[in-house]
């Protein structure tokens, strides 16, 4: 279906992005394409389509069933692109101000003469096929999950019955859930259309059991190409979920954090001249953790599940909505403005995007040292420390002279790190701080966090979303749902034996049908028991009791679990 022979694509300045690059993928085959962030990979799918900016050179071939798409025009490239070859790309690309229907019929009658009405009747049938209810066609896009719009980028792609399609990233930044969803949507676009499937991607895990091959590019040149078994079993720098040493149990250690009863309602209001509160967003609705020192905890669970909104209620170190939050012994509700701020060098966080948490204007050194000049250091001593956190960091000196602009995803974090570090804090708050970086610099970072947690003495809440970086850092693992913990426990108790049927789903890569309950409706019962696969099984009293009670978590060796009927249940000492 699709035949690559040696592309290259070059930029101004004598960039060279993709060099020379092979390759072929025939009808109802995948394709993986692998590597690190500059590899190439996005370059390599831009010119297939013919999407590269003006000004960009590129050579080689590139055939369509035989067809020649390179020096076609841009209008004869138009009348293939969304028929014969479609991209889903990295980020939705969905117009905000028009309803999703509309614009999946705008994709079916760029190549057809059919009729608005038919059209539209189209676009239900193409979202019912990547699994949303045709209903939603009259909703917007910001009405959608992060994963529903993919979902809904998938069915513009697949609206032709193209015989290749492109994917880039499509699964970038979402969770394994939804990415399960994502690519069984995929899955099933492949097997109603019969198309070659391009899958480009840095994670590598992502297409274990869905590729057939895999291409490894690196620095825009093909390293290798292979059996999807094969390159993944050799592949093994991964910060993956196997092989982990089992540490020793750690001595009982004093909590650094503490959370009881942590509640985050958010008020929703309608209308544009007359303003009404229309309910509440129950971002984070009774959540109890505890950090102890020198030790990692993560948060995982879903986008939208209440994690990062945690981390801000820690931060604000004030008075929660309700509940209680305790650091260092001093409960947040009763602080001054004097011990606030000085309670603040104790706790600091690293943001998950760095290019959005550093000041562009600002000096790689400046950066670092503003945390001391805040706090009344000496210049003498600012200027000391700063070289010692570059150095802490993996940084060079020459780094505190540029901007954040001139240095690499991984830089960028490790600035800030460096930064979080400069007034030698006992709890760092980590907001997926990975998530943004490909492999290698997951790994890189990683390795920098562990060596300053077990160096400094440390204490990590370390918020994911990728369960392979948890299980390689964590001690232990809290599960989030819905503003809820619904498992709490030692990370290799949990990752080998999951009792909640979320967590197991999680780990699993199980398939969840539906979406989540809407957080602004009244809850009852078991907020899971709607995607629950246990709660289908289960009948009579069994699913009356997930109906109409909350579970409430049962406690046993260090594990917690909420849920009436778990997957595991141990006897609970009396």
């Amino acid at each position: 279906m699709l035949e690559v022979t040696d592309l290259a694509v070059g930029y101004a300045a004598g960039v060279r992005a993709v060099r020379g690059v092979s390759f072929a993928v025939g009808a109802g085959e995948v394709l993986g394409i692998v590597g690190e962030s500059g590899a190439g990979k996005t370059a390599l799918a831009l010119a297939v389509m013919g999407l590269l900016p003006d000004g960009a050179d590129v050579t080689g071939s590139v055939r369509l069933r035989g067809e020649e798409l390179i020096g076609r025009s841009d209008a004869e490239l138009s009348r293939v692109r969304g028929k014969d070859i479609a991209m889903v790309f990295q980020e939705s690309a969905l117009t905000p101000v028009r309803t999703v229907g509309d614009q999946i019929a705008e994709a079916v009658r760029a190549h057809s003469k059919l009729t608005r009405a038919v059209a539209r009747a189209r676009a239900g049938e193409l979202l019912g096929l990547v699994g949303i209810a045709s209903e939603r066609a009259r909703a917007y896009p910001h009405e959608f999950s992060g994963g529903m719009r993919q979902r809904v980028m998938i069915a513009m792609a697949i609206a032709n019955s193209p015989r290749v399609i492109l994917a880039d990233e499509p699964t970038a930044g979402l969770d394994v859930t939804v990415q399960a969803q994502v690519l069984d949507v995929l899955r099933v676009a492949k097997e109603v259309t019969g198309a070659a499937i391009v899958l480009i991607t840095h994670d590598l895990r992502l297409i274990e059991g869905f590729a057939d091959r895999v291409m490894v590019m690196r620095e825009g040149q093909v390293v290798e190409t292979g059996p999807v078994e094969r390159i993944c079993r050799k592949l093994s720098s991964l910060p993956g979920m196997d092989g982990k040493d089992t540490a020793q149990p750690r001595p009982e250690r004093p909590a650094v954090l503490r959370v009881d009863g942590l509640v985050r309602h958010y008020p929703v209001f309608q209308g544009t001249l007359v303003r009404r509160r229309a309910g509440s967003l129950r971002a984070v609705d009774g959540v109890d953790f505890d950090v102890r020192q020198g030790e990692t905890l993560a948060l995982v669970g879903e986008s939208g599940c209440g994690k990062t909104t945690t981390l801000m209620e820690i931060l604000r170190l004030s008075q929660p909505q309700k509940g209680r939050v305790v650091v260092l012994g001093q409960d947040t509700a009763s602080l001054s403005a004097a011990r606030r701020k000085a309670l603040r060098r104790d706790v600091q966080v690293v943001f998950q995007d760095p290019v959005a948490s550093l000041n562009p204007r600002m000096r790689v050194a400046d950066i670092i040292a503003e945390p001391l000049t805040t706090h009344g250091s000496p210049s003498s001593l600012i200027e000391r420390r700063t070289n010692e956190l570059l150095q802490l960091v993996g940084l060079r000196t020459d780094h505190a002279r540029r901007h954040p602009h001139a240095l690499s995803g991984g830089q960028r974090q490790r600035v800030a790190i460096a930064r979080a570090l400069a007034l030698e804090p006992r709890l760092l708050l980590l907001d997926e701080p990975v998530s943004a970086l490909d492999a290698s610099m997951q790994a890189s970072i990683m390795a920098l966090l562990e060596n300053l947690r077990d160096r400094l003495g440390l204490a990590f809440l370390f918020v994911s979303h990728d369960l392979a970086v948890v299980h390689r850092i964590a001690d232990r693992v809290a599960v989030m749902y819905m503003g809820r913990i619904v498992e709490l426990g030692p990370v290799q108790d949990v990752y080998d034996a999951p009792a909640h049927p979320y967590t197991h789903a999680l780990l699993r890569r199980v398939l969840l049908q539906g979406d989540p309950p809407d957080p602004m409706s009244p809850l009852t019962g078991c907020r899971f028991r709607s995607r629950c696969p246990r709660y289908v099984t289960l009948a009579g009293e069994d699913t009356r009791l997930c109906d109409q009670q909350d579970p409430e978590p049962w406690e046993d060796s260090g594990r917690s679990v909420a849920c009436h009927h778990p997957l595991i249940r141990a006897e609970v000492k009396q």
